[in-house]
């Protein structure tokens, strides 16, 4: 089993910081009028196998290949199913671990298949992987979105940056919370310790719980975008 981070685990560092305060003010501007560039989820598995093998080599290929297998297992399952397999997939083999120690850098977004690589990753690498992995399952991608949150710990009212992965029956419905700090998939309702900043996926960009999009993620979120180009390279588009 994968060792829990503890409720610390996803550092809210000064870059992040700075990252959130300049987004908040991004999302209160009006009239951004961008037009979203959506993502289709698509995989080569030659092209993956071969950049798994060239950058990770053997060991990052069995767990690509347990990627496929997943996928291959999931595909016309229930989506409950889906959600909650995936879920465990990534947070029984990812070790949750710093940036800093992962990248060298204070905020790196990692593509599926680095993460799955690194087999470590943060709470960004979690929330990108079950996205992507989900989407090539057939989930519509705008039932799926990446929740930058503002967590609690314990009691206490202090707060740490974190990403999870929300999905939505619908736009304005309350989403089901996939988290790799808390096993169980439930309700945002229930996450009482969870405090919504933005949301995101390929096509649109939401403040808070807004169910109407403000901008184009992929113009204004530099990661993304190079998660993104990355991914392209590495065989997902």
């Amino acid at each position: 089993m994968t060792r829990r981070p503890a409720p610390h685990g996803c550092s809210c560092n000064s870059s992040r910081r700075r990252f959130l305060a300049g987004l908040g003010g991004l999302l209160l501007a009006a009239g951004l009028g961008l037009s979203p560039m959506p993502l289709e989820a698509r995989i080569d598995r030659a092209r993956l196998r071969n950049s798994m093998q060239r950058l990770y080599g053997s060991s990052g290929l069995a767990i690509l290949e347990e990627w496929f297998t997943l996928l291959d297992r999931l595909q016309g399952a229930e989506l409950d199913t889906q959600l909650r397999e995936v879920n465990d997939f990534f947070n029984r083999r990812v070790r949750w671990v710093d940036d800093i120690h992962n990248w060298g850098a204070e905020d790196h977004w990692a593509t599926p298949l680095e993460t799955m690589g690194q087999r470590q990753g943060d709470c960004e690498d979690y929330s990108i992987a079950k996205y992507v992995t989900l989407k090539e399952l057939g989930v519509p991608g705008s039932r799926l979105r990446m929740i930058y949150v503002r967590a609690r710990i314990g009691r206490s009212q202090i707060t740490q940056a974190h990403m999870v992965l929300g999905y939505y029956e619908t736009p304005s419905a309350v989403p089901l919370v996939l988290d790799n700090l808390v096993p169980s998939i439930t309700p945002a309702t229930q996450r009482t310790d969870l405090d919504p900043v933005f949301s995101f996926n390929s096509a649109g960009l939401w403040a808070g719980s807004s169910s109407q999009s403000r901008a184009d993620p992929v113009a204004r979120l530099s990661r993304w975008r190079s998660v993104i180009e990355r991914m392209e390279q590495q065989g997902f588009l």
